[in-house]
C-alpha cells in the first residue's frame, strides 16, 4: 500500500455476521505496521469516543469488531482470519480473543474477494483462526457461482437477529486440541490451570479454553453474594448489568482467573470472558449469561457457546451435573435473546482418553452483506 493510498481511502466491506457487525478487510489493504494498522481500525470503528459517531461502530461491543482476512499460512487451510475487538470507551485494539459470529462472514467475504474458488451449490472454506490457532470449516451456499445471503428456501432465523437469511454452517474441528492428542495434552489445552475446578475468592470456577477463553461460574454461587438481587441466571442482560457491584465482582474473579491461566495481567484485556451458568430443563440444555467482559452480552458469542457446551459435556466442571453425554448430541445454550443450538459429537472414554471428549461441534449462523466501498481515512 503506497502512502498516497494510505492517506486517502482503503476498501472495506461492512457485514452483519451472526449477532455481530463490523468491517471486513483484506490484510493487504491495511498497513503492515501494527501500530499504524490499529490506528486505522480505531478510526474505522470510530472509537475516538463512546458514541462511535465518527465511524462504523454502534456504541456496543457487538458492533466494535473487525475481521482481517488473508491467504492462509497453513497448508491445511485456505484462509487466515484475524479478529480484532475494539473498545467502546477508549482507543484499544485487542487481538487476543476471537469471535465466532464474525467468523461466519469470513467465508463469504473470502469467496467474493477471490481467495477461494466456488465449488458448486455449496462451498466449504477451511479457515485458520489466527487468534487461537484453531481450524474451522465454514460452508456457505453458492448457487450459480455466487454467495447467497438470502432468498433461499432454506432461509432461517437465528435468535438475536430479526430477519431470516441463508444458513452458514460453522464446524469446529480442533477447538479442544488434536483428536489424536494424549489425555494430558488435551487436558492442558482445555484447562490451562491444570484443574477442572478452581476456587477463586470463595467461588467455584472452571477456567476453560475451548472455542473461547472463559471463566465459568454458577449463577447460584454468585447469587448468594447478592441476596437482594435474587439472581437466577436467566435474567435479561440489562438487569444483570444494573445490579450494583456485580460487574466489579466478576471482574475481580476474571483477573485472578487470567493470572492462573497464564495470561498475566488481564485488566486491560477482554479475555478471559466471565460467564454465569445455570442448569437447563434437560441434560443437554444449559442457561448462559456471557459477559464481554464488563457488560452482559445481549445474545451470546458463538465461540463462547462452544466453550459452554464443552464444559457441559465434560465431567468435573461447574457446568456438568449429570451422566456423561455420549455420541451425537444437540446441545442448547440458552441466552438472553433465545438459544444457540450446537450439533456435537462426544466420543466415549477409551484407552487414550479416560474421560469422554468432544471431537466436533457445528453451529448455524446467518450473514448479511450491508455495504461495500471505500473507507475514508
Amino acid at each position: 500500500m503506497d502512502q498516497k493510498t494510505l492517506a486517502a481511502t482503503i476498501p472495506c466491506v461492512l457485514m452483519r455476521a451472526g449477532t455481530s457487525r463490523g468491517p471486513f478487510f483484506l490484510q493487504e489493504w491495511l498497513p503492515s505496521d501494527i501500530a499504524e494498522r490499529n490506528r486505522i481500525l480505531v478510526a474505522a470503528i470510530g472509537s475516538i469516543d463512546s458514541t462511535q459517531i465518527n465511524g462504523l461502530g454502534g456504541g456496543t461491543s457487538l458492533t466494535s469488531k473487525v475481521a482481517i482476512v488473508s491467504p492462509s499460512t497453513r497448508s491445511d487451510c485456505e484462509v487466515d482470519y484475524l479478529f480484532a475487538q475494539l473498545s467502546v470507551t477508549d482507543q484499544t485494539v485487542d487481538t487476543k480473543p476471537n469471535c465466532g459470529n464474525m467468523l461466519a462472514g469470513v467465508a463469504p467475504f473470502a469467496i467474493e474477494q477471490g481467495l477461494v474458488h466456488v465449488q458448486g451449490e455449496t462451498t466449504t472454506v477451511k479457515l485458520h483462526n489466527v487468534n487461537t490457532g484453531a481450524r474451522i470449516d465454514v460452508t456457505v451456499r453458492t448457487p450459480q457461482g455466487n454467495v447467497q445471503y438470502c432468498g433461499s428456501s432454506q432461509d432461517i432465523k437465528i435468535d438475536g437477529v430479526n430477519e431470516s437469511a441463508t444458513p452458514v454452517l460453522l464446524t469446529f474441528t480442533d477447538a479442544w486440541g488434536a483428536v489424536d492428542a494424549t489425555e494430558s495434552e488435551r487436558e492442558a489445552a482445555i484447562f490451562p490451570t491444570g484443574k477442572r475446578l478452581e476456587i477463586i475468592d470463595g467461588i467455584e470456577c472452571t477456567c476453560i479454553v475451548a472455542g473461547q477463553t472463559m471463566v465459568l461460574m454458577r449463577a447460584s454461587d454468585i447469587a448468594r453474594e447478592f441476596p437482594n438481587a435474587r439472581i437466577q441466571g436467566n435474567e435479561p442482560a440489562a438487569v444483570l448489568d444494573a445490579i450494583p457491584g456485580l460487574i466489579p465482582r466478576l471482574e475481580k474473579i476474571r483477573c485472578v482467573a487470567g493470572e492462573r491461566m497464564g495470561l498475566g495481567d488481564v485488566s486491560s484485556s477482554v479475555i478471559p470472558k466471565p460467564v454465569l451458568i445455570s442448569s437447563g430443563a434437560a441434560p443437554t440444555e444449559i442457561i448462559s449469561r456471557y459477559f464481554t467482559p464488563k457488560k452482559c452480552h445481549t445474545s451470546h458469542a458463538v465461540t463462547g457457546a462452544i466453550g459452554v457446551a464443552t464444559a457441559l459435556a465434560m465431567p468435573g466442571t461447574v457446568a456438568s451435573n449429570h451422566e456423561p453425554l455420549i455420541g451425537e448430541q444437540e446441545i442448547r445454550v440458552l441466552h438472553p435473546s433465545g438459544m444457540i443450538q450446537i450439533a456435537a459429537h462426544i466420543a466415549p472414554a477409551d484407552a487414550t482418553h479416560p474421560e469422554p471428549f468432544l471431537t466436533r461441534a457445528s453451529v448455524v449462523r446467518t450473514v448479511r452483506k450491508i455495504m461495500q466501498g471505500d473507507f475514508y481515512l
